[in-house]
């Protein structure tokens, strides 16, 4: 039984995206606040934490079947305190609660779903779940009424649970491991990646497969380092192949989050800020050391696509895509042959869905993603096809024709981090593509002085969102690790000495906020949280790099850079003291810190080792 009545919660005075796409759900939601834990004391009950993000589609799953749900939404109001928390304001709550539900299940995802004592020591975790149990997946509504029922009759056993595997984590996965680095970690790093390297179609593992262009830009510096060919070539596979595939839109441009198949051909449509900016780092790398047209095509091409579409009117950038429209995966991006005949005419269409694989039976759902999979790129004429019309004709008439249709949601918060990065790539754009100097380095500065003069706030703290007129949250390390690595990319591709200055200025509020160092050790550690944030259960830690570099890799990255530009010798003693402090990390899973590795590739560089 869903509900149709339109009574807001309390998400609706929100500023989030997400937050307000449950404002309506009969769950009495509240936001992640000291209010949420007075509740549950005084009303003795345990909370339901949701974590997700607005572009997320099995969060929009799991919120028609169960959070519109009048049955469900009765049984969390009567026994549970209800927060929902936006993952891309709060990754250090995401950090956290997802690092417990991978230890409890050994994987995880979104939504996250998180069952807490008032103390925030979870006793459940896992992630989507649907309303009814089905395919071994437990039901949303028995595991609500049978954590309800624990609650009352069998409490201690909850309780403990969440004492238990709170120790747990912060013993086993928040604690650095000491170890000095060597360069054979990087010929290791190097052997894991071509171990799982793809060789037919690029990429890293098989199904679903993630562009990680960390793992690229790890392999072109090791290129550089160690004149490993095969190091290149994995890179270059993976660079033509993803172009090829359907997870880039060769209509719109811009690459998606993610393919569900091991060809790159079906994406997870949602398209990501960070991802694009990331692959265009990548790309324009590649191309710096090949001098091929392609990589230099699809970086312009990623960038023409953030500037359409993920520019607001200030100059900075937007967070995501969704990948649903209309409540269907992908609909937006999808097309039959006569859809593509009916705008471009039958020569000119018949051609087109030649070229792009869009056929009668479909490659997707019944209808098709364009894609080149399988096609010689050298081989297609850059400007005609068979019908006589350019590709560049077909492909803006198709876009134009495309743009009509109901657009997939767009979550228009600014993200200081998300920002710096897409900054960066443009401002490394403006040395490596000189016919748009002028034009990526002017965007850049833009979007950086809006994040100067709107993302601080009078005490001078960063601050990580920006959205309908409101700065908030104070910014993690990531947030001050991207600015400074966007300042260093502003002050090359300026000379300007003013950005080196405010550059060294931000990592020292950096290494302040963030870092502990053990004198006896002689270690630094960089934290996801400032001193000044929030406690939490635990003070959430991260070199992992996952979808994203993590901080502590690229402030390393940053450190290094420092001392080659100022001959500061601290800046490369940091680097060391921070190698050392998570070498026995690294050790375990080189594969898992090829961002932290590249840093560590240009430290062995800067000394002449090998």
């Amino acid at each position: 039984m869903t509900t149709t009545a339109q009574v807001p919660n309390r998400l609706a005075k929100e500023k989030s995206p997400y937050l307000l796409q449950h404002q309506y759900n009969p769950v009495d939601w509240y936001p992640w606040g000291p209010e949420v834990f007075k509740r549950a004391v005084s009303e003795d009950k345990p909370l339901f934490l949701s974590i997700g993000y607005s572009t997320c589609h099995w969060c929009h799953v799991m919120e028609r079947e169960s959070f519109e749900d009048e049955e469900v939404a009765a049984v969390l109001n009567a026994g549970y305190i209800s927060v929902k928390v936006d993952r891309e304001e709060r990754p250090d709550l995401d950090h956290l609660y997802m690092t417990f539900c991978q230890a409890m299940t050994g994987h995880g995802g979104w939504p996250l779903t998180i069952i807490m004592t008032a103390e925030k020591k979870p006793f459940f975790a896992g992630t989507y779940l649907p309303k009814e149990s089905r395919m071994g997946i437990p039901g949303l509504l028995e595991l609500l009424k049978k954590v309800a029922e624990l609650w009352r009759e069998d409490r201690d056993k909850l309780v403990q649970t969440g004492d238990e595997l709170t120790e747990y984590v912060a013993r086993q996965l928040f604690e650095p491991q000491t170890d000095r680095l060597s360069a054979e970690v990087l010929d290791y790093a190097f052997e894991e990646l071509a171990t799982y390297f793809d060789p037919v179609y690029g990429g890293f593992g098989s199904a679903p497969k993630f562009p990680s262009p960390h793992n690229l830009l790890f392999l072109l510096s090791y290129h550089r380092y160690k004149a490993e060919p095969q190091a290149l070539e994995m890179v270059e596979k993976t660079l033509e192949q993803m172009y090829k595939g359907g997870i880039f839109d060769h209509l719109g441009f811009g690459f998606a989050r993610y393919s569900t198949d091991q060809k790159w051909l079906v994406p997870h449509f949602e398209k990501m800020l960070y991802d694009n900016a990331l692959l265009a780092i990548a790309y324009l790398d590649a191309y710096q050391i090949t001098g091929k047209s392609l990589y230099r095509d699809v970086a312009e091409k990623v960038f023409g696509y953030v500037l359409r579409e993920m520019t607001s009117p200030e100059g900075t950038f937007y967070s995501a895509e969704d990948a649903d429209s209309e409540g269907v995966e992908g609909k937006y991006y999808l097309w039959t042959p006569a859809e593509v005949e009916k705008v471009l005419g039958e020569e000119a269409g018949t051609a087109f869905c030649r070229i792009y694989d869009i056929t009668e039976k479909g490659n997707f759902a019944g209808s098709n993603i364009p894609n080149l999979i399988g096609k010689a790129l050298e081989k297609l004429s850059r400007n005609t096809n068979d019908g006589g019309s350019s590709h560049e004709q077909c492909r803006q008439k198709l876009l134009a024709a495309r743009a009509k249709r109901i657009p997939p949601f767009k979550d228009d918060k600014i993200l200081t981090g998300w920002n710096a990065l897409m900054i960066a790539a443009l401002a490394i754009g403006s040395r490596v593509l000189e016919e748009h100097a002028a034009e990526y380095l002017g965007l850049a500065e833009k979007a950086f002085a809006f994040l100067r003069q709107r993302m601080v706030n009078a005490e001078g703290r960063l601050l990580a969102r920006y959205r309908d007129g409101e700065a908030a949250y104070p910014a993690y390390l990531d947030d001050y690790a991207f600015l400074v690595w966007v300042l260093l990319e502003l002050y090359q591709s300026t000379g300007r000495a003013a950005y080196l200055e405010e550059a060294l200025f931000w990592n020292e509020q950096l290494l302040s906020l963030f870092g502990v160092r053990d004198k006896r050790e002689g270690t630094l550690h960089l934290y996801m949280t400032g001193s000044d944030s929030e406690d939490l259960l635990l003070r959430p830690w991260e070199i992992y790099d996952g979808a994203l570099p993590s901080g502590n890799s690229v402030a390393a990255w940053n450190f290094l850079r420092l001392a080659d530009f100022t001959g500061n010798e601290m800046m490369h003693k940091n680097a060391e003291q921070l190698f050392l402090g998570v070498g026995g990390n690294i050790k375990v899973n080189p594969m898992g810190h090829t961002f932290l590795l590249r840093a560590y590739c240009f430290l062995l560089n800067r000394m002449g080792a090998k």
